[in-house]
Order: structure tokens, then sequence, then C-alpha cells
């Protein structure tokens, strides 16, 4: 009996025992789990608090790099400039700054060209990068795009430049001709000369200026403050009869057509400027006895949905000029909008181009809520559309009678009564035919 007793008690100390060691065995390895390992220090770095939330909301891409140059937290904007790849900072000068920067904690900036990813374009991507230590492991590198601010500083170093040199032209021949004036005082026929070229000189700069007074205002200006129903076919008889003398002088014949009784909303002034400048242009680039068109029709907007009360259901009216010219290159095309760029600079000389017209017009158009779009092929012509959105008043009254082609031209064809060519915008153009000579 005292036998049996020992054992049992001797096995329940054993079972104590062995409860304790299991105990304490399980503590320690709960204690060894969470203790921080060397491996855990740098391969799992913890942000400080807040930085991820700032970092989400600055408008420069954003890198956090940890001791092993490891990419530990990037924005969006970085992976979409090519900034981060397989988990590292993949621009060299870059790192090399952060490295730098987290040896001496010292802030660093700089400004830098990177190829653009995916493309076969030259261009460079200007941005700048400034370095700065955040806590006692982490680097924070943040990347400023500064393409575009470049670009811009680039148009208006160019816009001052060709402003200069435009003014200087003729305001250097008409200095030139007074002295001739001056020296020819006792020959009427060459005073006569000289003051007939003056005349020019002064015709040019006048023109100049007055463009570059447009230009700035409608770059300026809210065009709908003054906005009004204006009828499109006083703006296509405006245009006709300021390039009527020229036309004339080459023998160009101007037709017009197209729906009848169209109302395009926007300031009358300039959609008038607009017009002018695609009429005018037509009829300085086509040669001698060929034909100009003006055809204006409605078409649905891309979408045909959303109604306001100034543009009405979507609705736009397309004006298209088209001409029988020396055409535009494929490569012009991309710039024939841009300020005193010209096709053909000889031409312009001569006809008394400034190289704005194009550059009003675009403008003219976006502050119209519009567009101008351009088709053309060398040797045959070009189309110069402008969509516009349709006075609403107007387009209710035209529904509520039906509508209807006003006659001239029809709708789809878009051919002028006469048989010219003023071929409508659509989409796809058709090519215009060579120039015709008339009899």
């Amino acid at each position: 009996m005292d036998v049996n007793a020992a054992v049992a008690a001797a096995a329940a100390i054993a079972g104590v025992c062995t409860g304790v060691i299991a105990m304490l065995a399980f503590r320690w390895s709960e204690r060894d789990q969470k203790r921080p390992t060397r491996t855990s220090l740098h391969t799992d770095p913890v942000l400080p608090p807040g930085v991820d939330t700032v970092l989400s909301v600055l408008r420069s891409s954003a890198v956090v790099l940890d001791e092993a140059d490891s990419v530990v937290k990037a924005s969006s904007a970085a992976y979409a400039l090519g900034l981060v790849r397989g988990g590292k900072l993949a621009v060299e000068p870059m790192l090399q700054m952060a490295r730098d920067t987290r040896r001496d904690g010292e802030i660093r900036q700089v400004e830098l060209d990177l190829p653009r990813r995916g493309t076969g374009r030259g261009d460079a991507l200007a941005v700048s990068a400034r370095v700065a230590p955040l806590g006692s492991r982490l680097v924070l590198l943040l990347v400023e795009d500064l393409t575009e601010a470049r670009r811009i500083e680039a148009v208006r170093r160019d816009f001052v430049a060709n402003v200069s040199h435009e003014l200087k032209t003729p305001v250097g021949a008409l200095s030139l001709l007074s002295e001739a004036v001056m020296d020819a005082s006792d020959d009427p026929e060459a005073v006569e000369r000289f003051a007939g070229r003056m005349q020019i000189e002064a015709t040019r700069l006048t023109s100049l200026v007055q463009e570059l007074i447009d230009l700035s205002r409608v770059q300026n200006d809210d065009p709908l403050e003054d906005a009004e129903p204006v009828p499109v076919d006083e703006l296509v008889a405006e245009a006709i009869d300021r390039s009527r003398h020229q036309a004339s002088h080459k023998q160009i014949t101007m037709a017009a057509g197209g729906t009848a009784d169209l109302q395009i909303w926007g300031n009358r002034g300039q959609l008038a400027a607009a017009l002018g400048n695609l009429v005018e242009n037509a009829v300085n680039y086509s040669p001698a006895r060929t034909r100009v068109g003006i055809a204006a029709r409605r078409v649905a907007a891309p979408g045909g949905g959303g109604t306001s009360q100034a543009f009405g259901s979507g609705g736009l009216i397309e004006v298209a000029v088209t001409d029988q010219g020396i055409g535009i290159s494929d490569k012009d095309k991309e710039r024939i909008f841009e300020r005193f760029y010209r096709v053909d600079p000889a031409r312009s000389r001569a006809t008394g181009g400034t190289g704005l017209g194009l550059a009003i017009v675009k403008h003219v158009a976006a502050s119209h809520g519009g567009e101008v779009t351009v088709w053309s092929s060398e040797g045959q012509g070009s189309t110069f559309t402008l969509r516009l959105p349709e006075a609403a008043a107007h387009r209710d009254r035209a529904t509520g009678r039906g509508g209807g082609n006003g006659g001239g031209l029809d709708e789809e064809t878009a051919t002028p009564p006469d048989g010219g060519t003023a071929t409508a915008a659509t989409t796809t153009y058709e090519p215009i035919p060579a120039p015709e000579v008339l009899p």
C-alpha cells in the first residue's frame, strides 16, 4: 500500500515537472519569435507613422529606399515614369544620390534628362530629383516631372524671338525705304515707287500687330461671356468678301453651300476672324484658276449625349474650307497650328502672311468648345474643318419644323451646285481632285 502511494506520488511529481518544462519551453519559443532578428531589420523596415499617407497625396513621384537600396514604398507615378523596376531604383544617378545621402545625411537635388520608356522618339523626360533622409535607416526620393514646364518655357522663348524677328523685318524695311525717299527727293518716279513699298511694309506691320492683339485676346478672354447665336451664312459671306479681291486677282472661284440657316453659339467677332483666316489661307495657297469651297452642315456630337442650355442636345456645326492648293506634308501637319510656323516661308512673305492665322483659328475653336482638323494631300489640296457647338434656340426651332436641308449642298456629298469641290469634313476624307483649269 505504501509502495503504491509512493509510486503515485512520484508519477504526480514527474507530471508536474513535465508540465512546467513544457510551459517554459513554449514561453521561450514565443519570446524568440517576437525578438527582431538581424535579417528582419534589413528586409522588413517600417515607415514612420503618417509617412505613407503623406506620400499618397504628393504630386511628385515618391520612392522610399532601405539600407539595401531596396524599394520599400513607391507611388504609382514613380512606376509610370519608369523609376522603379523589379523592386529596385532603375536610375543610377538617383541611386548614387540616395547612397550619398544615407552616408552623410545631407539633402541633395539635381535635374536630369531621362529617356522615355517604350517610345522611339529622341526627346527626353526632364525631371528634378530631391533626396533626403527619412529616419535613421530610410531614404526618401521625390521626383518632379519638368517636361511640360520646359516645353512651355521653350514656346515662350520662341514666341518672343519670333515676334522680335517679325517686327524687325518691316520696321527695318521702312527705315531703309524712308532713307531712299529722302535721297531720291528730286526723282518723282523713284519717290512714288519707294512710297508704294513703304505702304506695303506698313500694311504688313499693321497686320502683324493686329494678329498679335487678336491672338492675345482669344487666349485670355472668355468668348462665351458675350456669346450669341451667330448665323453661319453670314460668317461665310463675310469670309468670302474678305478674300474676294485676292481671289479675283488670281481668278479663283469661291463656291459656298451646304445646309442653310445654321447658327453657332459664340462670339461673332472671333468666329468671323477664324473662318476668315481659313478662307484667306485657302486663296493664298491655291494656284491661279482653281476653286475654293466652303460647306456647312449639322452633325451629331461624338457620343450623342448630353444637353445644355447653350449648346443644345449635343449638336455640332461643321464648316469645311476646301482648296486645290499645294497641300501640306505629313511632317508639317503636326506643326501648322503653332504660332509663326509656315509651311512655305517664301510664299508667306509674298502673300504677307504672319504665321499666326491658324494659331488664332485653333484657339478660337478650343475656347468655343470645338476643334479644328485638317486633311491634306501634297499637290491635291487641303480641307480645314471647324466643328463648333450649335446654338440651342435655333436647334430647337429647326427640330420643331423637321430640320431639313436648306439647299445648295447636299449634307452627305457636300457637292456645290456648280460642281466645284467643297468637301464637308468627316472622319475620313476622300481625295480632292487635282486643280481644274476653268474656262
